[in-house]
Protein backbone atom coordinates (compact mmCIF):
# COMPACT_ATOMS: atom_id res chain seq x y z
CA UNK A 1 0.00 0.00 0.00
CA UNK A 2 1.32 3.55 -0.79
CA UNK A 3 1.89 6.11 1.44
CA UNK A 4 -0.88 8.21 0.15
CA UNK A 5 -3.36 4.76 0.49
CA UNK A 6 -2.55 4.69 3.75
CA UNK A 7 -3.12 8.18 4.68
CA UNK A 8 -7.03 8.21 3.45
CA UNK A 9 -7.23 4.92 5.37
CA UNK A 10 -5.86 6.44 8.33
CA UNK A 11 -8.11 9.65 8.12
CA UNK A 12 -11.22 7.77 6.95
CA UNK A 13 -10.60 6.06 10.66
CA UNK A 14 -10.28 9.19 12.49
CA UNK A 15 -12.98 10.79 10.84
CA UNK A 16 -15.05 7.96 11.73
CA UNK A 17 -13.80 7.39 15.33
CA UNK A 18 -14.37 10.92 15.80
CA UNK A 19 -17.63 11.16 14.25
CA UNK A 20 -18.28 8.33 16.80
CA UNK A 21 -16.91 10.41 20.07
CA UNK A 22 -18.92 13.73 19.50
CA UNK A 23 -22.33 12.36 18.16
CA UNK A 24 -24.98 12.91 20.76
CA UNK A 25 -26.31 10.02 22.44
CA UNK A 26 -29.95 9.20 21.66
CA UNK A 27 -31.47 8.53 25.83
CA UNK A 28 -34.59 9.13 27.28
CA UNK A 29 -35.21 12.60 29.15
CA UNK A 30 -34.93 13.05 32.81
CA UNK A 31 -38.78 12.61 34.37
CA UNK A 32 -39.53 15.98 36.02
CA UNK A 33 -38.76 16.25 39.78
CA UNK A 34 -42.04 15.98 41.85
CA UNK A 35 -41.29 15.70 45.98
CA UNK A 36 -44.86 13.51 45.91
CA UNK A 37 -43.02 11.26 42.93
CA UNK A 38 -43.58 11.08 39.34
CA UNK A 39 -46.20 8.85 37.58
CA UNK A 40 -44.02 7.33 34.23
CA UNK A 41 -46.00 5.33 31.58
CA UNK A 42 -44.07 4.29 28.91
CA UNK A 43 -45.25 4.43 25.21
CA UNK A 44 -48.30 2.35 24.64
CA UNK A 45 -48.85 1.77 28.16
CA UNK A 46 -52.36 3.19 29.59
CA UNK A 47 -53.02 5.69 31.31
CA UNK A 48 -55.14 4.35 34.23
CA UNK A 49 -57.74 6.46 36.30
CA UNK A 50 -59.81 5.02 39.36
CA UNK A 51 -63.27 5.45 40.46
CA UNK A 52 -65.49 4.47 42.81
CA UNK A 53 -69.38 4.14 43.31
CA UNK A 54 -72.20 2.15 44.74
CA UNK A 55 -72.79 -0.54 42.20
CA UNK A 56 -74.32 -2.71 44.25
CA UNK A 57 -77.49 -2.49 46.73
CA UNK A 58 -80.42 -0.26 47.25
CA UNK A 59 -78.70 2.74 46.18
CA UNK A 60 -77.15 1.20 42.68
CA UNK A 61 -78.68 4.04 40.97
CA UNK A 62 -77.00 6.55 42.57
CA UNK A 63 -73.45 5.08 41.65
CA UNK A 64 -74.36 3.72 38.47
CA UNK A 65 -75.39 6.79 37.03
CA UNK A 66 -71.91 9.03 38.10
CA UNK A 67 -69.87 5.87 36.49
CA UNK A 68 -72.44 6.67 33.05
CA UNK A 69 -71.07 10.31 33.53
CA UNK A 70 -67.41 9.76 33.68
CA UNK A 71 -67.30 7.02 30.66
CA UNK A 72 -69.04 9.22 28.50
CA UNK A 73 -66.74 11.93 29.08
CA UNK A 74 -63.44 9.43 28.19
CA UNK A 75 -65.71 8.34 25.14
CA UNK A 76 -65.78 12.02 24.03
CA UNK A 77 -61.78 12.09 24.60
CA UNK A 78 -61.66 9.06 22.54
CA UNK A 79 -60.88 7.10 25.29
CA UNK A 80 -57.12 8.34 24.82
CA UNK A 81 -55.04 10.29 26.54
CA UNK A 82 -52.05 11.64 25.24
CA UNK A 83 -52.15 9.06 22.57
CA UNK A 84 -52.45 6.66 25.69
CA UNK A 85 -55.38 4.33 26.09
CA UNK A 86 -56.90 5.08 29.27
CA UNK A 87 -57.88 2.23 31.68
CA UNK A 88 -61.03 3.08 33.66
CA UNK A 89 -60.52 0.74 36.49
CA UNK A 90 -64.13 0.86 38.93
CA UNK A 91 -64.44 -0.41 42.25
CA UNK A 92 -67.97 -1.23 44.52
CA UNK A 93 -67.74 1.22 47.65
CA UNK A 94 -70.69 -0.08 48.33
CA UNK A 95 -72.27 3.06 50.06
CA UNK A 96 -70.20 2.98 53.47
CA UNK A 97 -67.33 3.28 55.15
CA UNK A 98 -66.05 -0.81 54.75
CA UNK A 99 -66.98 -0.91 52.02
CA UNK A 100 -64.86 2.80 50.89
CA UNK A 101 -61.57 1.95 53.00
CA UNK A 102 -61.40 -1.77 50.97
CA UNK A 103 -62.16 -0.19 47.87
CA UNK A 104 -59.71 3.13 48.16
CA UNK A 105 -57.10 0.52 49.57
CA UNK A 106 -57.22 -1.87 46.42
CA UNK A 107 -57.51 0.98 43.85
CA UNK A 108 -54.13 3.11 45.80
CA UNK A 109 -52.01 -0.33 45.17
CA UNK A 110 -52.53 -0.03 41.42
CA UNK A 111 -49.15 1.04 40.23
CA UNK A 112 -48.49 4.29 38.30
CA UNK A 113 -52.57 5.33 39.08
CA UNK A 114 -53.05 8.73 38.07
CA UNK A 115 -56.26 9.63 39.84
CA UNK A 116 -59.61 8.19 41.36
CA UNK A 117 -63.13 9.59 40.66
CA UNK A 118 -65.86 9.14 42.86
CA UNK A 119 -67.05 8.46 45.45
CA UNK A 120 -70.87 9.44 45.29
CA UNK A 121 -71.30 8.84 49.19
CA UNK A 122 -69.25 11.00 51.77
CA UNK A 123 -69.30 7.69 54.29
CA UNK A 124 -66.82 6.83 51.84
CA UNK A 125 -64.89 9.96 50.48
CA UNK A 126 -64.17 10.80 54.19
CA UNK A 127 -62.20 7.79 54.90
CA UNK A 128 -60.89 7.15 51.57
CA UNK A 129 -59.62 10.70 50.94
CA UNK A 130 -56.64 9.83 53.42
CA UNK A 131 -55.86 6.34 51.94
CA UNK A 132 -55.09 8.17 48.21
CA UNK A 133 -53.52 11.19 49.21
CA UNK A 134 -50.90 9.37 51.18
CA UNK A 135 -50.05 7.76 47.83
CA UNK A 136 -50.19 11.04 46.27
CA UNK A 137 -53.37 10.35 44.52
CA UNK A 138 -55.39 13.01 43.74
CA UNK A 139 -59.55 12.04 43.99
CA UNK A 140 -62.17 13.98 42.67
CA UNK A 141 -65.77 13.67 44.35
CA UNK A 142 -68.43 13.39 42.24
CA UNK A 143 -71.52 13.86 44.90
CA UNK A 144 -70.36 13.25 48.52
CA UNK A 145 -71.36 16.17 49.50
CA UNK A 146 -70.46 15.91 53.46
CA UNK A 147 -69.45 20.13 54.28
CA UNK A 148 -66.24 18.55 56.16
CA UNK A 149 -64.67 17.10 53.19
CA UNK A 150 -64.10 20.83 51.74
CA UNK A 151 -64.16 22.62 54.93
CA UNK A 152 -61.49 25.77 55.73
CA UNK A 153 -59.68 23.48 58.52
CA UNK A 154 -59.81 20.18 57.12
CA UNK A 155 -57.05 18.15 57.95
CA UNK A 156 -53.89 17.87 55.42
CA UNK A 157 -54.79 14.47 54.63
CA UNK A 158 -58.15 15.73 52.53
CA UNK A 159 -55.43 18.04 50.46
CA UNK A 160 -55.59 16.01 47.44
CA UNK A 161 -59.41 15.85 47.77
CA UNK A 162 -61.66 18.31 45.35
CA UNK A 163 -65.41 17.94 44.47
CA UNK A 164 -67.37 18.73 41.59
CA UNK A 165 -70.21 18.62 43.80
CA UNK A 166 -71.29 21.43 46.03
CA UNK A 167 -71.09 21.91 50.40
CA UNK A 168 -73.99 20.54 52.08
CA UNK A 169 -73.56 24.21 53.84
CA UNK A 170 -75.63 24.96 50.85
CA UNK A 171 -78.41 22.21 50.61
CA UNK A 172 -79.04 23.09 54.35
CA UNK A 173 -79.53 26.61 54.04
CA UNK A 174 -81.84 25.77 51.16
CA UNK A 175 -83.65 23.13 52.71
CA UNK A 176 -84.26 25.10 55.85
CA UNK A 177 -85.62 28.10 53.62
CA UNK A 178 -88.22 25.43 52.17
CA UNK A 179 -89.01 24.40 55.47
CA UNK A 180 -89.88 27.80 57.09
CA UNK A 181 -90.89 29.96 53.98
CA UNK A 182 -92.65 27.21 51.54
CA UNK A 183 -94.25 24.63 53.87
CA UNK A 184 -94.42 27.24 56.69
CA UNK A 185 -92.95 24.79 59.38
CA UNK A 186 -92.05 26.37 62.53
CA UNK A 187 -91.36 22.89 64.65
CA UNK A 188 -89.51 20.00 62.97
CA UNK A 189 -87.99 16.76 63.93
CA UNK A 190 -84.92 15.62 61.85
CA UNK A 191 -83.58 12.07 61.33
CA UNK A 192 -80.08 11.05 60.24
CA UNK A 193 -78.59 7.53 59.99
CA UNK A 194 -75.22 8.28 61.04
CA UNK A 195 -73.55 8.60 57.65
CA UNK A 196 -71.25 11.71 57.35
CA UNK A 197 -73.77 12.89 54.50
CA UNK A 198 -76.85 12.50 56.68
CA UNK A 199 -75.51 13.32 60.18
CA UNK A 200 -73.76 17.37 58.92
CA UNK A 201 -76.59 18.17 56.87
CA UNK A 202 -79.35 17.67 59.69
CA UNK A 203 -77.03 19.49 61.17
CA UNK A 204 -76.65 22.33 58.78
CA UNK A 205 -80.53 22.34 57.92
CA UNK A 206 -81.22 22.41 61.73
CA UNK A 207 -78.74 25.87 62.63
CA UNK A 208 -80.40 27.42 59.59
CA UNK A 209 -84.07 26.39 60.72
CA UNK A 210 -83.17 28.06 64.22
CA UNK A 211 -81.80 30.70 63.24
CA UNK A 212 -85.15 31.87 60.87
CA UNK A 213 -87.03 31.41 64.20
CA UNK A 214 -88.44 27.75 63.97
CA UNK A 215 -87.96 25.09 66.37
CA UNK A 216 -85.87 21.95 66.02
CA UNK A 217 -87.45 19.51 68.65
CA UNK A 218 -85.45 16.64 68.42
CA UNK A 219 -82.64 14.89 65.71
CA UNK A 220 -83.20 11.53 65.96
CA UNK A 221 -81.16 8.49 64.25
CA UNK A 222 -81.48 5.41 62.36
CA UNK A 223 -79.16 2.54 61.71
CA UNK A 224 -79.44 2.11 57.70
CA UNK A 225 -80.21 -1.14 58.28
CA UNK A 226 -83.31 -0.97 60.67
CA UNK A 227 -86.82 -1.97 59.62
CA UNK A 228 -89.05 -1.65 62.36
CA UNK A 229 -89.38 2.55 62.44
CA UNK A 230 -92.40 2.62 64.14
CA UNK A 231 -90.74 2.85 67.51
CA UNK A 232 -89.31 6.13 66.27
CA UNK A 233 -91.82 7.54 64.84
CA UNK A 234 -94.44 7.18 67.80
CA UNK A 235 -92.25 8.88 69.81
CA UNK A 236 -91.87 12.05 67.01
CA UNK A 237 -95.51 11.77 66.82
CA UNK A 238 -96.07 12.92 70.42
CA UNK A 239 -93.72 15.74 69.64
CA UNK A 240 -96.43 17.12 67.23
CA UNK A 241 -93.85 18.80 64.86
CA UNK A 242 -95.14 20.72 61.65
CA UNK A 243 -92.27 18.54 59.37
CA UNK A 244 -90.25 15.66 59.74
CA UNK A 245 -86.92 15.94 57.78
CA UNK A 246 -85.27 13.02 56.94
CA UNK A 247 -82.33 13.25 54.25
CA UNK A 248 -81.14 9.55 54.60
CA UNK A 249 -80.48 6.69 52.01
CA UNK A 250 -83.17 4.30 50.32
CA UNK A 251 -83.67 1.43 52.32
CA UNK A 252 -84.55 3.63 55.58
CA UNK A 253 -85.97 6.05 54.11
CA UNK A 254 -88.35 4.13 52.28
CA UNK A 255 -89.22 2.50 55.44
CA UNK A 256 -89.56 5.58 57.62
CA UNK A 257 -91.96 6.74 54.59
CA UNK A 258 -94.52 4.25 54.11
CA UNK A 259 -94.38 3.23 58.17
CA UNK A 260 -95.57 7.46 58.48
CA UNK A 261 -98.56 7.21 56.93
CA UNK A 262 -99.66 4.63 59.34
CA UNK A 263 -98.25 5.88 62.28
CA UNK A 264 -101.30 7.80 64.10
CA UNK A 265 -100.59 11.66 64.72
CA UNK A 266 -98.20 11.95 62.01
CA UNK A 267 -101.41 12.32 59.16
CA UNK A 268 -100.72 16.21 59.04
CA UNK A 269 -96.68 16.30 59.76
CA UNK A 270 -95.00 17.35 56.39
CA UNK A 271 -92.46 14.84 54.88
CA UNK A 272 -89.24 15.82 53.46
CA UNK A 273 -86.59 13.47 52.08
CA UNK A 274 -82.87 14.68 50.64
CA UNK A 275 -80.76 13.69 47.66
CA UNK A 276 -79.68 10.21 47.78
CA UNK A 277 -83.99 9.50 47.05
CA UNK A 278 -83.38 10.65 42.90
CA UNK A 279 -83.87 6.39 41.58
CA UNK A 280 -86.10 4.53 40.67
CA UNK A 281 -85.20 1.90 43.16
CA UNK A 282 -86.59 4.39 45.60
CA UNK A 283 -90.25 4.49 44.00
CA UNK A 284 -89.93 0.23 43.97
CA UNK A 285 -89.00 0.60 47.68
CA UNK A 286 -91.54 2.86 48.83
CA UNK A 287 -94.80 1.43 46.90
CA UNK A 288 -97.84 3.81 46.99
CA UNK A 289 -96.15 5.94 49.83
CA UNK A 290 -94.44 7.35 47.09
CA UNK A 291 -97.10 9.83 46.19
CA UNK A 292 -96.84 13.10 46.71
CA UNK A 293 -93.36 12.61 48.35
CA UNK A 294 -91.03 15.65 48.20
CA UNK A 295 -87.06 15.57 48.16
CA UNK A 296 -84.66 18.23 48.58
CA UNK A 297 -82.26 17.80 45.61
CA UNK A 298 -80.10 20.16 43.36
CA UNK A 299 -81.35 21.59 40.53
CA UNK A 300 -80.78 19.21 37.79
CA UNK A 301 -83.34 20.41 35.05
CA UNK A 302 -81.28 21.15 31.48
CA UNK A 303 -82.08 24.95 31.92
CA UNK A 304 -79.96 24.92 35.46
CA UNK A 305 -77.20 23.06 34.31
CA UNK A 306 -74.73 23.84 31.48
CA UNK A 307 -75.03 24.92 28.08
CA UNK A 308 -73.51 21.35 26.70
CA UNK A 309 -76.43 19.28 29.14
CA UNK A 310 -78.52 19.02 26.54
CA UNK A 311 -76.59 17.44 23.89
CA UNK A 312 -74.88 15.46 26.86
CA UNK A 313 -78.58 13.72 27.67
CA UNK A 314 -78.35 13.07 24.46
CA UNK A 315 -75.57 10.98 24.21
CA UNK A 316 -76.18 9.26 27.75
CA UNK A 317 -79.49 8.31 26.43
CA UNK A 318 -78.44 6.68 22.90
CA UNK A 319 -75.32 4.87 25.32
CA UNK A 320 -77.41 3.71 27.49
CA UNK A 321 -80.69 3.39 26.36
CA UNK A 322 -82.40 5.00 28.94
CA UNK A 323 -82.49 8.85 30.37
CA UNK A 324 -80.16 9.26 33.82
CA UNK A 325 -81.40 7.08 36.29
CA UNK A 326 -80.00 9.81 39.27
CA UNK A 327 -79.04 13.11 39.35
CA UNK A 328 -75.20 13.46 39.82
CA UNK A 329 -74.25 12.12 36.14
CA UNK A 330 -72.77 15.85 34.96
CA UNK A 331 -70.60 16.46 38.03
CA UNK A 332 -69.22 12.78 37.27
CA UNK A 333 -68.79 13.82 33.43
CA UNK A 334 -67.34 17.20 34.80
CA UNK A 335 -65.11 15.13 37.60
CA UNK A 336 -63.40 13.17 34.58
CA UNK A 337 -62.96 16.24 32.61
CA UNK A 338 -61.32 18.28 34.75
CA UNK A 339 -58.49 15.39 35.30
CA UNK A 340 -57.92 14.93 31.82
CA UNK A 341 -57.20 18.74 31.66
CA UNK A 342 -54.62 18.68 34.57
CA UNK A 343 -52.89 15.49 33.06
CA UNK A 344 -52.92 17.39 29.67
CA UNK A 345 -51.81 20.73 31.55
CA UNK A 346 -48.70 19.08 33.37
CA UNK A 347 -47.25 16.07 31.30
CA UNK A 348 -44.54 15.68 30.05
CA UNK A 349 -42.83 13.42 26.81
CA UNK A 350 -40.21 12.09 25.81
CA UNK A 351 -39.51 9.56 23.38
CA UNK A 352 -43.19 8.35 23.96
CA UNK A 353 -42.83 7.71 27.05
CA UNK A 354 -45.28 10.23 29.37
CA UNK A 355 -44.49 11.59 32.85
CA UNK A 356 -46.54 13.12 35.33
CA UNK A 357 -45.87 14.56 38.46
CA UNK A 358 -48.33 13.70 41.74
CA UNK A 359 -48.08 17.42 43.15
CA UNK A 360 -48.06 19.21 39.93
CA UNK A 361 -51.25 17.19 38.67
CA UNK A 362 -52.98 17.72 41.87
CA UNK A 363 -51.94 22.04 41.39
CA UNK A 364 -53.29 22.01 38.21
CA UNK A 365 -56.60 20.12 39.23
CA UNK A 366 -57.58 22.98 42.09
CA UNK A 367 -56.27 25.62 39.16
CA UNK A 368 -57.89 24.36 36.16
CA UNK A 369 -61.25 26.36 35.39
CA UNK A 370 -63.91 25.56 32.39
CA UNK A 371 -67.88 25.98 31.50
CA UNK A 372 -68.58 21.95 32.45
CA UNK A 373 -71.80 19.87 31.94
CA UNK A 374 -73.43 20.63 35.34
CA UNK A 375 -71.83 24.45 35.23
CA UNK A 376 -68.85 26.59 35.84
CA UNK A 377 -66.01 24.40 37.63
CA UNK A 378 -63.98 26.00 39.53
CA UNK A 379 -62.29 25.20 42.20
CA UNK A 380 -61.00 27.36 45.61
CA UNK A 381 -58.65 26.66 47.90
CA UNK A 382 -60.21 24.13 49.80
CA UNK A 383 -61.25 21.94 46.85
CA UNK A 384 -64.99 22.74 46.78
CA UNK A 385 -65.35 23.55 42.73
CA UNK A 386 -68.96 23.32 41.79
CA UNK A 387 -72.35 25.37 41.96
CA UNK A 388 -75.24 25.05 43.89
CA UNK A 389 -78.91 25.84 42.73
CA UNK A 390 -81.46 24.58 45.07
CA UNK A 391 -85.05 22.63 43.81
CA UNK A 392 -87.33 20.51 45.90
CA UNK A 393 -89.15 17.47 43.21
CA UNK A 394 -91.87 15.51 44.05
CA UNK A 395 -92.93 12.29 42.85
CA UNK A 396 -96.14 12.03 41.49
CA UNK A 397 -96.29 7.99 40.48
CA UNK A 398 -95.80 5.07 42.26
CA UNK A 399 -94.93 3.60 38.71
CA UNK A 400 -91.03 2.62 38.63
CA UNK A 401 -91.26 3.03 34.59
CA UNK A 402 -92.44 5.94 34.96
CA UNK A 403 -89.20 7.44 36.46
CA UNK A 404 -87.90 10.40 35.12
CA UNK A 405 -85.91 13.30 36.15
CA UNK A 406 -88.45 16.44 35.99
CA UNK A 407 -91.68 14.10 35.46
CA UNK A 408 -91.78 11.90 37.77
CA UNK A 409 -90.35 13.46 40.23
CA UNK A 410 -91.31 16.62 38.89
CA UNK A 411 -89.68 20.13 40.33
CA UNK A 412 -91.96 21.98 42.40
CA UNK A 413 -89.85 24.44 43.78
CA UNK A 414 -88.52 27.27 43.07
Amino acid sequence: MSRRGSSIVTIAFLCGGLAAITAPPVTQAAPPKDDLGVITIPKGAPITIGGMWVISGADTALGTDSKRGAEIAFKNAGNKILGHPIKFTVEDDQCNSEGGLAAATKLASIPNIVGVLGSACSSVCTPAAPIFWKQGIVELGTACSAPSLTAADRKPAYDGFVRTIFSDIDQGAADAKYLYTVIKAKKIVTVHDGSPYAQQLTVVTSNNFTKMGGSVLSQEAVAPTDVDMHPLLTRVATEKPDALYFPVFVAAAAQILRQAKDTPGLEKTALLGGGSLMAPDFIKAAGQAVLGFRIAYPDVSPEALGKTYPKFLEEYKKAYGEGPISGFHAHAYDAAELLMKAIHKVAKEEGGTTYIGRRALRDAVFATKFDGVSGPISCDAHGECGEFKPAVYEYTSADVSTFLIGKNPKKIWP
